[in-house]
């Protein structure tokens, strides 16, 4: 690394606020945006075009299945992108994941379907997915980093909230693309979700997309450098030749905590876009039953509920300074268990379809604003339960080995939990809240972080000081 990267403990930070907020927000929305357009499309086309069963439930799971595998990938990305964020920076890990993620979603875009190539589809989709989940097994962390270890005396829970907004704006991007297809293609019946010419190659378009939004992301990352925290962690010789190890040996209660700190955010996430979305617009008198929305109607619906998720993520930034990350995200964790308790009370379908309509957006308005809260937090709590010299991947491997309990099965869960229950929400209401009790516990045992000190806590084996 080049001297002048390198600033003194009294200079002005080397990033700019502006270049620090839209870099770490830049980012996350990408890697966001490509997850959710897979998402959308889990439950929207790839059933028929690439696991035609036979059977809707069946194809439906394999889809999920899929999904879900990007998730196991995740924690071997953390451990790769840690390794290389924690013994040569952030920058250029940071690069990298958004490189592979961007290539693989737009490889998504161009894939033949089971048609032309019969099982070979699902395969080479199944390939490019776990590429996706490796991709964002690195970006998260280091998103976390660039925001945390560049914030202000005071202000690092409002800092990290910036890569957290990442997941609502790209949640709205995504589908807000997959609107525009939709509405630009003919539907016969007028009302159809999905045309002909949307199954042929209008789905293919949102993956085309994410490359210009990856132009623009490397744009911005190109343009930073590596936060003073890192560069003097590195100039004390505190970096480790294997971050890994020092996590494991060291700070494995903090991976337990942070694994589990993150649980239920990542239930409630998954359950609040991807199973709501096939539950709502599942017919009334199908073999699983749903709500019976057209997809338009409800996307629409999660789109209103996304914004209290990114206004609310907002909001928790500062409240977790003020008051302490903890102490949040124990009232908002009880939040959620009761939550998922309520799920019948809002998510059946009534004889009145304007009451329906109304009890099923307050729900999602409900379930949003805890996301946020939740959520927003998570760029600072879990960076501050580790070291400069292994704070990407002690980070990063909790918050992805998190997403293998919370995340990978949750739509496989939740769908088998709605088929149990004859259609009935209510179990996947008992899971939300079982992951809740557990994320409760969890922060319980743990201790608040807020008063952590970046810049004196590099890590054992530092061999001098600035």
């Amino acid at each position: 690394m080049s001297s002048a990267t390198i600033t003194s403990p009294t200079s002005a930070p080397v990033n700019p606020r502006s270049r620090v907020i839209l870099a770490s927000l830049v980012g996350t929305t990408i890697e966001f945006y490509d997850f959710y357009a897979y998402a959308t499309a889990a439950v929207l086309v790839f059933p028929s075009l690439f696991f035609p069963t036979g059977d809707d439930t069946t194809a439906l799971l394999s889809s999920f299945a899929v999904f879900g595998a990007a998730m196991v990938a995740r924690p071997i990305g953390a451990v790769v992108f840690g390794h290389f964020g924690d013994r040569f920076g952030r920058k250029a890990t940071l690069v990298a994941s958004l490189l592979t993620m961007g290539i693989a979603t737009f490889l998504i875009g161009c894939l033949p379907t089971y048609q032309n190539i019969g099982w070979w589809a699902a395969l080479l989709l199944l390939f490019l997915r776990l590429a996706q989940g490796f991709a964002l097994g690195g970006e998260w962390s280091g998103a976390a980093l660039v925001a945390t270890e560049n914030a202000p005396a005071g202000k690092r829970a409002w800092y990290g909230t910036f890569p957290q907004m990442g997941a609502p704006i790209g949640f709205i991007i995504a589908n807000a693309v997959f609107l525009i297809i939709n509405f630009a293609l003919p539907h016969p019946d007028g009302t159809a979700q999905r045309s002909a010419e949307f199954l042929a190659w209008g789905w293919r378009v949102p993956f085309w997309f994410s490359a210009i939004m990856v132009i623009i992301g490397l744009w911005v990352r190109l343009r930073l450098v590596e936060s003073e925290t890192f560069t003097k962690a590195e100039k004390v010789g505190a970096l480790r030749r294997f971050p890994l190890g020092q996590v494991l040996r060291n700070h494995w209660w903090q991976l337990i905590l942070g694994t589990f700190i993150m649980l239920a955010t990542y239930v409630l996430f998954y359950l609040m876009t991807s199973f709501t979305l096939s539950y709502g617009t599942a017919k009334t008198d199908a073999a699983t039953p749903g709500l019976g929305f057209s997809y338009t109607d409800f996307v629409l619906m999660q789109i209103i509920g996304v914004i209290f998720f990114g206004v609310f993520t907002l909001l928790s930034g500062p409240l977790a300074d003020a008051v302490g990350r903890r102490k949040l995200l124990l009232w908002v964790t009880a939040g959620i268990v009761v939550f998922g308790l309520l799920f019948t009370v809002f998510l059946l379908p009534y004889a009145d379809p304007k009451f329906t309509g109304a009890l099923t957006q307050a729900f999602l308005v409900f379930g949003f604003m805890l996301m946020g809260a939740t959520f927003g937090p998570m760029g600072a709590i879990l960076p501050e339960l580790f070291p400069t010299n292994v704070r990407y991947t002690g980070s990063a491997i909790a918050y992805n080995v998190s997403s293998i309990l919370g995340a990978a099965v949750a739509p496989l869960i939740a769908v088998w939990l709605w088929s149990v229950g004859g259609g009935s929400p209510w179990l996947v209401g008992i899971y939300l809240s079982g992951a809740g009790i557990l994320t409760f516990i969890a922060l319980a045992l743990s201790k608040e972080t807020k008063d952590v000190d970046y810049s004196g806590d590099l890590g054992a084996g530092a061999t001098g000081s600035l």
